[in-house]
């Protein structure tokens, strides 16, 4: 058998391995959070959606209506993106902890922002009081390419120590579209 052809199988029983491997793990964390959950909690839970769709008069909502909200979430995204420039590609999200107190969430978060690409992990502890929930962001990690701008990494490294997720998505759209007018200005007098 050919060398090349070879080595094309072997390079898809590797992808192959690898994608088992993300789905053990994803049915593992599926399964890990599923057993957080006691049984007391599940039935609150079922009797809490009860009571909210008890008082619905038409019931369930129809597909065309739940094909127009998905239409309409998708244009406010759509809008979002263009808006600020910053598109996500990819989001895993790992319950760490679950007490009656509050939730300890790991995320990963992966995308970019009009030319600048960029990578967050974070813990996001959820703690419910009486009437409301906060949620506090922990142990943030951002990792971007730098492509020659000094003042990246410095701003990295003030978003790690606030933690503020906010102020970082903000600057960072407000940074890559100054970048974006500085690269085209500089285009047009070359």
């Amino acid at each position: 058998m050919d060398d090349s052809i070879c080595q094309a199988y072997e390079d898809e029983i590797q992808s192959l391995e690898e994608e088992i491997k993300l789905l053990a793990e994803k049915y593992e964390d599926s399964q890990q959070e599923s057993t957080f959950f006691s049984d007391e909690e599940i039935l609150m839970s079922i009797k809490s959606f009860q009571r909210e769709f008890q008082g619905e008069p038409k019931g369930h909502e129809s597909p065309s209506d739940l094909k127009t909200q998905l239409e309409s979430l998708e244009r406010d995204l759509s809008f979002l993106m263009k808006f600020t420039g910053i598109q996500f590609t990819s989001h895993s999200k790992k319950t760490v902890e679950k007490t009656p107190h509050g939730t300890l969430q790991k995320h990963r978060l992966s995308g970019n922002c009009r030319h600048l690409s960029f990578q967050l992990e974070f813990q996001l502890l959820e703690v419910q009081n009486r009437e409301n929930v906060s949620a506090v962001v922990t142990g943030l990690s951002i990792i971007m390419e730098s492509g020659g701008h000094s003042d990246v990494s410095k701003f990295v490294s003030r978003t790690e120590e606030h933690g503020n997720l906010l102020t970082f998505f903000r600057s960072l759209s407000t940074y890559a579209e100054w970048c974006e007018h500085r690269r085209r200005t500089f285009l047009y007098f070359k």
